[in-house]
């Protein structure tokens, strides 16, 4: 297996096999008229973050990525709902399925969760589990015997195949532009997700990081690692933690940053940026979200 293809599950793995573009084309897209060089890579940095911060994703469009993967079956009908993805996959209708099936870990075998309808929940002893396993496999060896009995009798391989279990492993071809493709990671490589398509969309993520670094830094910073909140959490936030932000916000950073730059509070916020890795147009928008709007700071 090379090193654009890893392992995943018993029996799966994903490939990285082609991408368009890097975080230069989205920087290009954006800006129309420029050519490439005509910025200092900072600046470009700082424009792919001001594009993910603030939801302009068209120019990220512009970037593809295309995998190779086998799956079992049930993982492929959840990649399959991103409808904007290109998706080609193995025909059981012209070929013969793969004798590969997905039989979960004794860790993953688990009771259905009484406070999510889509999860799991508490843990089996270990003898249910061993024989959750033996009775999964006695299952799927006795579909892919039927399964094959069907083929030596010249069944159409189109309704031989009705009787393989969703375990069973496919393979496909998947391609998806960088906004869409995020968008799949965000939903896909959450907790809250299945755990085997956690899986391969954290498989995914690792091979394309190193291609679109920049970009996919970005998305870290203001979508995996980032939280929104509503309205009313805003007001509460405001009203009972943050209180008077005007006063509150000189007073901490000339109390936090004093040993260092005294009581320049200008000085001061260029500390706390360089501490947190935050622009001085990040700082400034995020005091507008921590005062209500209601303040209008100078952008750079």
């Amino acid at each position: 297996m090379s090193d654009d293809y890893v392992k995943v599950l018993d029996h799966g793995f994903v490939g990285l096999v082609d991408t368009m573009g890097d975080d230069d084309a989205v920087v290009q897209a954006a800006r129309v008229s420029y050519g490439s060089g005509t910025k200092t890579v900072n600046t470009d940095r700082n424009l792919i973050r001001y594009l993910l911060r603030h939801k302009h994703t068209t120019p990220f469009e512009m970037c593809e990525v295309k995998f190779h993967i086998k799956l079992p079956i049930f993982v492929m009908r959840q990649l399959i709902r991103h409808r904007t993805a290109s998706v080609n996959e193995y025909s059981g209708r012209y070929s013969v399925m793969s004798d590969d099936f997905y039989i979960p870990e004794l860790d993953d075998i688990k009771k259905q969760s009484t406070t999510n309808a889509q999860g799991r929940g508490e843990e089996f002893s270990k003898e249910a589990k061993e024989r959750t396993q033996n009775f999964m496999e006695t299952v799927h060896n006795q579909a892919h015997d039927t399964y094959h009995r069907f083929l030596k009798e010249d069944m159409a391989r189109e309704t031989a195949r009705a009787v393989l279990p969703v375990s069973n492993y496919t393979e496909a071809y998947w391609k998806c532009n960088m906004k869409n493709f995020l968008h799949m990671i965000h939903l896909r490589a959450d907790p809250h997700a299945q755990w085997e398509i956690q899986e391969y969309a954290k498989k995914m993520y690792d091979l394309v990081k190193p291609k679109f670094p920049i970009i996919c830094e970005a998305w870290e910073d203001y979508a995996r690692d980032a939280i929104t909140f509503s309205g009313p959490e805003m007001k509460f936030i405001r009203d009972y933690v943050i209180g008077d932000f005007r006063d509150n916000w000189e007073n901490y950073l000339i109390d936090t940053y004093y040993e260092d730059v005294g009581e320049s509070l200008p000085e001061a916020e260029k500390k706390l940026c360089s501490e947190y890795g935050l622009s001085k147009r990040e700082l400034n928008e995020l005091k507008e979200k921590l005062d209500g709007g209601n303040i209008v700071y100078d952008a750079l």
